[in-house]
């Protein structure tokens, strides 16, 4: 293993488990606060990122820099509303990564007041953790907000959808993974999201 490789894997990884488990996290603590106690029974309501980490995932990020967690588990029919209780804890998964990119942006702006004040030993590791921190999870949100299933947004937009257009869409789950790879393939997702995520981006750290 070279030099660069380990230094690269010990700035990506701590904001990349950090993202993965508390997108994982607000998925089971939603669906608690609804009722679903499916995840807490589980063990995987928790920060601890061992609960959540998915071997397939790892071995992604290890090589790709791009990985994922286990799903949490939700069962839908501890809801009084499905439909609008299963957008909410969809949305959760994003919406933390969402909040973890800004909290990272605004402790990168408080790292650059700080500076003179911290040895670069420490300003600029952490610095360099931080501003990888705001691209892992603006890339986990929009990525996970594409419509396709199994992804996060497939929820969502299934719970604004008329009942017949939602039972048709969710009919599409067991080719949704075999269209995500055709649309990577195509070069499709990256010119969908990587536009959405410069601009977050770029607001963040304006």
């Amino acid at each position: 293993m070279s030099h660069s490789f380990i230094q690269q894997f010990t700035i990506l990884a701590p904001p990349f488990l950090l993202a993965i488990t508390f997108h994982e996290f607000c998925h089971g603590y939603v669906a608690w606060l609804f009722g679903d106690p499916t995840a807490y029974r589980q063990g995987r309501l928790t920060m601890n990122p061992l609960k959540h980490l998915d071997l397939l995932g790892v071995l992604a990020f290890i090589i790709m820099k791009i990985g994922w967690a286990k799903p949490v588990p939700v069962n839908a029919t501890y809801f009084k509303n499905p439909v609008r209780d299963m957008m909410w804890v969809s949305f959760a998964g994003p919406g933390a990564n969402l909040l973890l990119a800004l909290a990272s942006a605004l402790l990168v702006k408080l790292l650059l007041l700080a500076a003179p004040l911290i040895p670069s030993s420490i300003s600029w590791p952490l610095g360099q953790m931080m501003a990888a921190s705001i691209w892992i999870n603006l890339m986990l949100a929009f990525f996970n907000l594409i419509p396709i299933p199994p992804l996060d947004g497939s929820r969502i937009i299934t719970g604004l959808l008329p009942p017949e257009a939602a039972v048709f869409f969710q009919k599409l789950e067991p080719f949704g993974f075999i269209i995500l790879l055709i649309l990577f393939y195509l070069g499709i997702i990256p010119r969908l999201i990587l536009p959405m995520i410069n601009l977050a981006h770029g607001l963040l750290t304006s």
